[in-house]
């Protein structure tokens, strides 16, 4: 049986809920629609407010084909391949077919370029979803050809309405013996998303028997939900637990787990970006001088993210989750530039000595800006003895290596260098 979320989407505008000044009456969405002449647009709002149903709506009103895609399982073969199988059904004097697509703000900037010439020459009308401001997300070329329209959060009365029609308008419930006695935990789990409401509106159902009088209280909604939903919130507590467990199999050198953590996030709509952001931060906080490319490979993921997007990203992000799991470890830089903030918030702005200041003017000159200067690559292996830190500082030891083979060698040519003055 399909879900409960599907069973309930309209085919109507008559049967849609919420989004009024959109589609309720002189709504200038629902007079597009009823025009029967619509444009390529982009829906923006909140997860669960009706995107999706926007879009099959308009196809049912249209009576024309209709195409959908995820931007986070489709690549640009998917869409090239769509948007062939459209031409295919475009006829002469027909409404072009539908083409929707859901989340495109994770489409890459080619897998948006891709979309452009089939919305230009109106071989499909493009229905974009997205959670994210488009003007930041959409390349503006397809932007350029596409109105946006601003869907707005469900309110009370919306989600109860949703409710009501499930409970006497649902073929399978509206035969069950269900007495809602009790709105406020379903309307508080589903966070103002249709689809969660109605996915905890099922689970709590399910809780019964098939021929057992169903009595729904908030108490019920709130056993049966915290057993049974087990989601990846992007913005809740679900969210940090998995990337904290992700950041922490890195740095404990597991990559199965790395790997499985990453997966996690992948298949609960994570923002690909979010996940390369925290691996180069990794790559520097707890890899650092211990392997110096982990760095450059965790930078080069995000911009490959950027250039391909998903679902092939993921192989990029696993092959960088993997080879930072198995990677030396080193927090040297992290414990050193702690160290530095903490010692200049301590002893304030202290005097830069004179013979590192610049002196641009004669002024600076004749106070010995810049005089007794060495320059270091004067010296032998590039390197002078001179003093760099403020006097006050001339000892102060921030940097202390970690323990592996690269810092080691380092350290032991510091050491000579600076013949014991600092411990490194």
């Amino acid at each position: 049986m399909e879900p409960l979320a599907e069973r309930m989407r309209p085919r109507t505008l008559e049967e849609y809920i919420g989004q009024e000044h959109l589609l309720g009456e002189n709504g200038v969405l629902r007079n597009i629609i009823e025009s029967g002449k619509v444009p390529s647009f982009i829906l923006w709002g909140p997860p669960g407010v009706g995107k999706t149903s926007i879009a099959s709506v308009i196809s049912e009103q249209l009576d024309t084909t209709y195409f959908s895609l995820s931007a986070v399982n489709s690549g640009v073969k998917d869409v090239r391949q769509t948007i062939e199988a459209a031409k295919k059904q475009k006829f002469f004097n027909s409404n072009p077919p539908i083409l929707f697509i859901d989340e495109i703000h994770r489409f890459s900037k080619s897998q948006q370029d891709s979309l452009l010439m089939a919305v230009e020459k109106g071989i499909v009308t493009l229905i974009g979803a997205t959670t994210e401001n488009p003007s930041f997300e959409v390349i503006s070329a397809l932007l350029s050809r596409c109105q946006v329209f601003v869907l707005k959060a469900l309110e009370k009365d919306h989600l109860v309405a949703l409710i009501n029609n499930a409970l006497t308008k649902d073929t399978f419930l509206k035969s069950q013996k269900i007495e809602l006695r009790e709105f406020d935990a379903l309307l508080k789990f589903s966070g103002g998303d249709a689809r969660k409401l109605y996915n905890s509106l099922e689970i709590v159902c399910n809780q019964f028997g098939e021929d057992e009088q169903k009595v729904i209280t908030n108490e019920l909604v709130e056993k049966s939900i915290q057993q049974n939903i087990q989601q990846y919130d992007k913005t809740g507590e679900n969210h940090y637990d998995t990337v904290s467990a992700f950041i922490k199999s890195i740095r404990g050198s597991d990559p199965n787990a790395a790997v499985y953590y990453l997966a996690r996030m992948i298949e609960g709509g994570e923002d690909p970006k979010f996940i390369c952001r925290r691996m180069i931060i990794l790559a520097s906080e707890d890899i650092g001088l211990a392997n110096p490319n982990a760095l450059l490979l965790a930078t080069n993921c995000f911009s490959a993210i950027e250039k391909i997007g998903m679902p092939e990203g993921r192989i990029v992000m696993s092959q960088t989750a993997i080879y930072l799991a198995a990677s030396p470890k080193s927090n040297s830089a992290y414990q050193a530039i702690g160290a530095a903030q903490k010692l200049v918030r301590e002893t304030g702005p202290l005097s830069i000595p004179l013979h590192l200041r610049n002196a641009p003017t004669e002024l600076m000159k004749n106070l010995d800006y810049g005089k007794d200067y060495k320059y270091a690559h004067d010296g032998e292996d590039n390197f002078v003895l001179d003093q760099y830190l403020p006097t006050e500082l001339s000892n102060a030891s921030l940097y202390r290596a970690g323990k592996n083979q690269t810092e080691r060698k380092l350290t032991e040519r510091l050491a000579k260098l600076w013949n014991g003055k600092y411990t490194f």
